[in-house]
């Protein structure tokens, strides 16, 4: 039996000669376990939002150092404007991950950036100048609607066999039942969709696969014309969000089991699997009904889910409603797979969850970053005696924390966790309205990925309202060698 120790200490050494000389693999690493021995984040590459913000200048991706040894530490280093207005950056995805790590002719090089709004998908060149990113290649709107009748694009993931696969949310009216999934080719030409037809699903979002399972599992946020004006609870009613899982065959693209989650998982958003390829579990996180589902096949190859994680709606003072679901917006699994981390952005906290056991996850660490009823805000969260409350929310280098914890990043060693705070221009402005006026922000927490334990980092901070052009909306980050949710092993 090989000693734990001496186990990790190969895999180390294997990490390290991958890295150096150019390596003889292909993009990222051979396993999750090698991931967690990978170099350490120097540089996050976000995306900055004016769409929504009434600042008539285009999204751009930031370059933030993340070095704690650089003069720049901490700061936003360079910023690619893209050239359009109104395009609404949002999540992004890699053309080759860890899913191609056998072939070595194939470089992670170009970072696919879907616009959700304005349905165009930018390709940005990260290896020409990494501190400097630039603009390589536009797929416009049309090209896309005329070959496919897709709109809306979400989610980028790489596959195995050099193709680029893009979740859709909609037609090109807003309509959730046209929604799908695109194909782009690894020259980034549009190919068609991937489903077969008449496999599409009624609602879009997210989507992760799981080859050694043969099967892709996609999420449902809404219909486009719903959710870019704001979200409005009547429309929940009339149907226009999701609660539904959708089961496909891998590679094949058809739809093979739909899972009605129910009211206990109104609009699920973002899906992992666990990394361990060999493993048929996964999460998803429900935004409105703020549960974690964890989700698993059966021995009939069928797939069943359970509701493990709730965070139970608090009573309010002051509020558009009585009541204030937490809203997960976010999460994801450490390259361990032993914690799982989100963000509730409604009430303001990010928490980690030991997951060793899939189905009884431990709460081993929350803290507080933001929130609706901060201290100074107006609203009150009411106790069962009737007692008002706010959470006392630190500053970060004299400066307030502003909106509510969205986006969620994870180190490859699993101790440090990036948070920035904007989720959606339409929804920043109606949920936290001086976002717009004061720009986002990243935070650092710190990660105890031994016993569990959340604290911030007080040495970092990264202010998206202090930009050149005017404060601006902070979404998702990357890593340029992958990251615990961009990354696919087969």
């Amino acid at each position: 039996m090989v000693d734990s120790k001496e186990a990790d200490a190969e895999v180390e050494a294997e990490a390290k000669a991958a890295s150096c000389c150019g390596g003889v693999k292909g993009p990222g690493f051979s396993s999750p376990k090698e991931a967690q021995h990978g170099p350490r984040e120097k540089i996050v590459y976000i995306t900055g939002i004016y769409t929504g913000t009434g600042i008539e200048k285009p999204d751009y991706l930031a370059t933030v150092d993340v070095d704690p040894d650089s003069a720049t530490f901490s700061r936003v280093i360079h910023r690619l404007p893209v050239n359009h207005l109104s395009d609404e950056l949002h999540h992004s995805g890699w053309n080759a991950c860890s899913s191609c790590h056998s072939d070595s002719s194939v470089q992670r090089r170009f970072l696919v950036l879907p616009s959700l709004v304005s349905s165009r998908i930018y390709i940005i060149d990260t290896i020409t100048d990494p501190l400097k990113p630039s603009l390589h290649k536009v797929v416009e709107p049309e090209e896309i609607l005329e070959k496919t009748g897709l709109a809306f694009p979400h989610t980028a993931h790489c596959l195995a066999n050099g193709d680029i696969m893009v979740s859709c949310m909609g037609d090109k009216e807003g309509r959730a039942e046209g929604s799908g999934f695109l194909l782009l080719d690894s020259d980034f030409k549009v190919k068609g969709r991937w489903e077969q037809e008449g496999h599409s699903p009624p609602f879009g979002y997210d989507f992760w696969y799981q080859p050694r399972h043969k099967t892709m599992i996609s999420s449902s946020w809404g219909a486009p014309s719903a959710f870019t004006k704001g979200f409005n609870p009547a429309h929940v009613a009339e149907g226009l969000y999701g609660k539904q899982l959708f089961v496909y065959d891998w590679p094949g693209g058809k739809l093979k089991q739909t899972m009605d989650l129910g009211n206990t998982g109104l609009i699920p958003l973002e899906i992992r699997f666990l990394h361990d390829p060999s493993q048929a579990i996964g999460f998803v996180g429900c935004a409105l009904s703020s549960t974690m589902v964890r989700f698993f096949k059966k021995d009939d190859d069928s797939w069943d889910h359970e509701v493990v994680i709730s965070v139970p709606n608090l009573k309010v003072k002051n509020w558009i409603l009585p009541e204030m679901p937490g809203l997960i917006t976010d999460f994801l699994i450490s390259l361990d797979d032993r914690f799982l981390y989100f963000s509730n952005w409604l009430h303001g906290d990010i928490r980690q969850y030991n997951i060793e056991d899939p189905s009884k996850p431990v709460l081993t660490g929350q803290v507080w970053v933001g929130g609706l009823f901060g201290e100074g805000s107006d609203v009150y969260v009411v106790e069962e005696d009737g007692g008002l409350r706010q959470s006392d929310i630190p500053k970060v280098q004299g400066k307030k924390l502003r909106g509510g914890p969205q986006m969620i990043q994870l180190s490859l060693d699993g101790t440090r966790l990036y948070a920035s705070n904007s989720l959606f221009s339409a929804w920043d402005n109606q949920f936290y309205p001086n976002m717009a006026k004061e720009g986002s922000h990243i935070l650092l927490i710190d990660v105890d990925n031994r016993n569990g334990g959340l604290s911030i980092n007080k040495d970092f901070f990264v202010d998206f309202g202090d930009e050149p052009d005017g404060p601006a909306l902070a979404h998702e980050m990357r890593y340029p060698g992958g990251d615990c949710t961009s990354d696919i092993w087969v």
